[in-house]
Protein backbone atom coordinates (compact mmCIF):
# COMPACT_ATOMS: atom_id res chain seq x y z
CA UNK A 1 0.00 0.00 0.00
CA UNK A 2 1.07 3.69 0.03
CA UNK A 3 1.89 5.75 2.45
CA UNK A 4 -1.24 7.74 3.07
CA UNK A 5 -3.48 4.21 3.10
CA UNK A 6 -0.62 2.42 5.51
CA UNK A 7 -0.67 5.59 8.38
CA UNK A 8 -4.91 4.90 7.77
CA UNK A 9 -4.31 1.65 8.54
CA UNK A 10 -1.75 2.22 11.59
CA UNK A 11 -4.10 5.24 12.64
CA UNK A 12 -6.84 2.71 13.23
CA UNK A 13 -5.65 -0.33 14.45
CA UNK A 14 -3.00 1.51 16.75
CA UNK A 15 -4.81 5.35 17.41
CA UNK A 16 -5.20 4.71 20.97
CA UNK A 17 -1.51 3.72 21.43
CA UNK A 18 0.30 4.93 18.87
CA UNK A 19 0.52 7.88 15.81
CA UNK A 20 2.15 7.87 13.14
CA UNK A 21 3.09 11.01 11.46
CA UNK A 22 3.59 11.28 7.79
CA UNK A 23 6.95 13.09 8.39
CA UNK A 24 8.01 10.04 10.41
CA UNK A 25 6.28 7.36 7.87
CA UNK A 26 8.13 8.39 5.00
CA UNK A 27 11.69 8.52 6.23
CA UNK A 28 11.01 5.26 7.82
CA UNK A 29 10.15 3.49 4.73
CA UNK A 30 12.80 4.59 3.15
CA UNK A 31 15.12 3.33 6.16
CA UNK A 32 13.32 -0.12 5.46
CA UNK A 33 13.67 -0.05 1.47
CA UNK A 34 16.92 0.19 2.34
CA UNK A 35 17.47 -2.51 4.53
CA UNK A 36 15.49 -4.79 2.32
CA UNK A 37 12.52 -5.33 4.40
CA UNK A 38 9.91 -3.44 1.97
CA UNK A 39 10.13 -2.84 -1.02
CA UNK A 40 8.27 -0.70 -3.94
CA UNK A 41 5.79 -1.98 -6.24
CA UNK A 42 4.89 -0.16 -9.62
CA UNK A 43 1.19 -0.05 -9.04
CA UNK A 44 -1.26 -0.96 -11.85
CA UNK A 45 -3.77 1.41 -13.01
CA UNK A 46 -3.96 4.76 -14.19
CA UNK A 47 -1.54 7.58 -14.39
CA UNK A 48 -2.52 8.86 -10.66
CA UNK A 49 -1.81 5.95 -9.07
CA UNK A 50 1.34 5.44 -11.13
CA UNK A 51 2.71 8.46 -9.39
CA UNK A 52 2.08 7.13 -6.07
CA UNK A 53 5.38 4.95 -3.98
CA UNK A 54 3.15 1.75 -2.93
CA UNK A 55 5.12 -0.53 -0.74
CA UNK A 56 5.05 -4.38 0.04
CA UNK A 57 6.52 -6.16 2.92
CA UNK A 58 9.63 -8.64 2.12
CA UNK A 59 10.01 -12.08 2.88
CA UNK A 60 12.90 -10.76 5.10
CA UNK A 61 10.93 -8.27 6.27
CA UNK A 62 8.04 -10.30 7.74
CA UNK A 63 11.27 -12.12 9.50
CA UNK A 64 12.23 -9.63 11.22
CA UNK A 65 8.76 -8.42 12.16
CA UNK A 66 8.31 -11.71 13.90
CA UNK A 67 11.17 -11.22 15.17
CA UNK A 68 10.90 -7.99 16.63
CA UNK A 69 7.38 -8.75 18.26
CA UNK A 70 8.90 -11.82 19.64
CA UNK A 71 12.07 -10.32 22.04
CA UNK A 72 12.40 -10.98 24.92
CA UNK A 73 14.82 -7.95 26.71
CA UNK A 74 13.85 -5.77 29.02
CA UNK A 75 13.48 -2.97 26.83
CA UNK A 76 10.71 -4.36 25.17
CA UNK A 77 8.49 -4.15 27.88
CA UNK A 78 8.37 -0.31 28.31
CA UNK A 79 4.70 0.92 28.38
CA UNK A 80 3.90 2.10 25.42
CA UNK A 81 5.49 -0.95 23.58
CA UNK A 82 3.15 -3.49 25.23
CA UNK A 83 -0.14 -2.04 23.07
CA UNK A 84 1.86 -2.00 19.72
CA UNK A 85 3.55 -5.28 20.33
CA UNK A 86 -0.24 -6.20 21.64
CA UNK A 87 -1.89 -5.40 18.45
CA UNK A 88 0.09 -7.78 16.51
CA UNK A 89 0.08 -10.38 18.25
CA UNK A 90 -1.95 -12.65 15.80
CA UNK A 91 1.20 -13.00 13.52
CA UNK A 92 2.98 -14.69 17.13
CA UNK A 93 2.78 -18.55 17.73
CA UNK A 94 0.70 -19.02 20.87
CA UNK A 95 3.37 -20.28 22.58
CA UNK A 96 5.53 -16.77 22.38
CA UNK A 97 2.21 -15.31 22.94
CA UNK A 98 2.24 -16.84 26.08
CA UNK A 99 5.77 -16.17 27.15
CA UNK A 100 5.12 -12.61 26.26
CA UNK A 101 1.92 -12.08 28.19
CA UNK A 102 3.23 -13.83 31.13
CA UNK A 103 6.51 -11.73 31.21
CA UNK A 104 4.47 -8.48 31.00
CA UNK A 105 2.80 -9.97 34.07
CA UNK A 106 5.56 -10.41 35.63
CA UNK A 107 6.58 -6.73 34.94
CA UNK A 108 3.27 -5.30 36.36
CA UNK A 109 3.54 -7.33 39.43
CA UNK A 110 6.88 -5.47 40.20
CA UNK A 111 5.66 -2.60 39.31
CA UNK A 112 2.36 -3.38 41.61
CA UNK A 113 4.77 -4.50 44.56
CA UNK A 114 6.73 -1.26 44.27
CA UNK A 115 3.12 0.99 43.85
CA UNK A 116 2.24 -0.47 46.93
CA UNK A 117 5.43 0.43 49.04
CA UNK A 118 5.51 3.41 47.67
CA UNK A 119 1.45 4.19 48.89
CA UNK A 120 2.49 2.63 52.56
CA UNK A 121 5.42 5.53 52.83
CA UNK A 122 2.71 7.61 51.79
CA UNK A 123 0.53 6.88 54.32
CA UNK A 124 2.97 6.35 56.83
CA UNK A 125 4.24 10.05 56.28
CA UNK A 126 0.53 11.42 55.99
CA UNK A 127 1.22 12.56 52.27
CA UNK A 128 -1.42 14.67 51.06
CA UNK A 129 -4.51 13.60 49.84
CA UNK A 130 -3.73 14.35 45.94
CA UNK A 131 -0.88 12.39 46.34
CA UNK A 132 -2.84 9.54 47.88
CA UNK A 133 -5.09 9.63 45.46
CA UNK A 134 -2.79 9.71 42.56
CA UNK A 135 -0.74 7.08 44.01
CA UNK A 136 -4.28 4.65 45.10
CA UNK A 137 -5.17 5.36 40.80
CA UNK A 138 -2.09 3.80 39.78
CA UNK A 139 -2.34 0.67 41.99
CA UNK A 140 -5.32 0.02 40.88
CA UNK A 141 -4.57 0.81 37.13
CA UNK A 142 -1.82 -2.45 37.73
CA UNK A 143 -4.58 -4.56 39.39
CA UNK A 144 -6.65 -4.18 36.66
CA UNK A 145 -4.04 -4.53 34.04
CA UNK A 146 -2.86 -7.74 35.54
CA UNK A 147 -6.40 -8.99 35.57
CA UNK A 148 -6.97 -8.41 32.09
CA UNK A 149 -3.59 -10.03 31.71
CA UNK A 150 -4.91 -13.22 33.48
CA UNK A 151 -7.62 -13.31 31.02
CA UNK A 152 -5.68 -12.95 28.11
CA UNK A 153 -3.06 -16.11 29.70
CA UNK A 154 -6.03 -18.22 30.40
CA UNK A 155 -7.40 -17.83 26.87
CA UNK A 156 -3.56 -18.13 25.66
CA UNK A 157 -3.04 -21.17 27.54
CA UNK A 158 -6.58 -23.23 26.60
CA UNK A 159 -5.57 -22.25 23.25
CA UNK A 160 -2.40 -24.11 23.15
CA UNK A 161 -4.17 -27.16 25.31
CA UNK A 162 -6.60 -27.27 22.81
CA UNK A 163 -3.55 -26.72 19.78
CA UNK A 164 -5.75 -24.31 18.27
CA UNK A 165 -5.42 -20.80 16.34
CA UNK A 166 -8.27 -17.95 17.34
CA UNK A 167 -10.73 -18.04 14.75
CA UNK A 168 -12.99 -15.68 13.48
CA UNK A 169 -15.41 -15.97 16.66
CA UNK A 170 -12.69 -15.61 18.99
CA UNK A 171 -11.60 -12.87 20.29
CA UNK A 172 -8.22 -12.40 18.44
CA UNK A 173 -8.25 -12.55 14.92
CA UNK A 174 -7.36 -15.56 12.62
CA UNK A 175 -3.30 -16.32 12.51
CA UNK A 176 -3.25 -19.04 10.21
CA UNK A 177 -2.29 -17.61 7.20
CA UNK A 178 1.17 -18.25 5.98
CA UNK A 179 2.43 -14.92 4.59
CA UNK A 180 2.01 -11.60 6.83
CA UNK A 181 0.97 -9.51 3.20
CA UNK A 182 -1.37 -12.27 2.34
CA UNK A 183 -3.17 -11.54 5.92
CA UNK A 184 -3.86 -8.13 5.69
CA UNK A 185 -5.15 -8.54 2.07
CA UNK A 186 -7.51 -11.15 3.57
CA UNK A 187 -8.42 -9.17 6.21
CA UNK A 188 -9.43 -6.21 5.16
Amino acid sequence: MHGYELRKQLSQKLGLFWTVSFGSLYPTLKKLEHRGVVEKVTPEGDERSRRKQEYRITAAGEDDFLALLGEFDASTLEEEKFPLRLAFFRYLKPEIRLRLLERRRSYLEDRLAQGERALQRALRVRADTYTVALMRHGVNGFNNDIEWLDDLIATERLRISEDREPSDSDDFPDSTSTSLFNRHRTQS
